[in-house]
């Protein structure tokens, strides 16, 4: 899986929407074997990185998360939402993944959710359609 499945994406911004929990990303997750798993996160980061996330959403992700904030991804995030941190977080060992998706989810989220705001429905960006409204995704899924 080097790029991730469209389906997945929608999955994500359906999240990022709070339309979905995070549990079906996590079991999509924990189905995959370790390569695609770290192709996967490799992709959560980019979509995080694209939605923008600020300093003050660190606190608020762990929150949301429901991680304990001594957990290693939490930490290292902790100090800071630059890129060499957040590439530290998908190069932590494979059994730390699963903390590392749910803490991006939620980064992802809150970093998504000023956006869907100011784009909801732009024409040109349909990860800021209602992903709730089948017909929006199917016109994803088929162009």
């Amino acid at each position: 899986m080097k790029k991730m499945k469209l389906e997945y994406e929608i999955l994500i911004n359906k999240y990022g929407q709070e339309i979905i929990d995070n549990k079906s990303i996590l079991t999509l997750f924990e189905s995959f074997e370790f390569e695609d798993q770290k192709d996967f996160l490799k992709e959560i980061l980019f979509l995080v990185i694209q939605s923008k996330p600020q300093q003050q959403d660190i606190d608020y992700a762990i929150i949301d998360s429901e991680l304990k904030h001594t957990f290693t991804p939490c930490i290292i995030l902790k100090k800071g939402i630059s890129n060499s941190n957040l590439e530290k977080l998908i190069n932590l060992p494979q059994n730390e993944f699963k903390k590392v998706v749910t803490l991006l989810l939620s980064l992802f989220k809150i970093a998504y959710k000023r956006g869907f705001i100011i784009e909801k429905n732009n024409p040109q960006k349909w990860w800021y359609w209602d992903l709730s409204v089948a017909d929006n995704v199917n016109k994803v899924l088929n162009a």
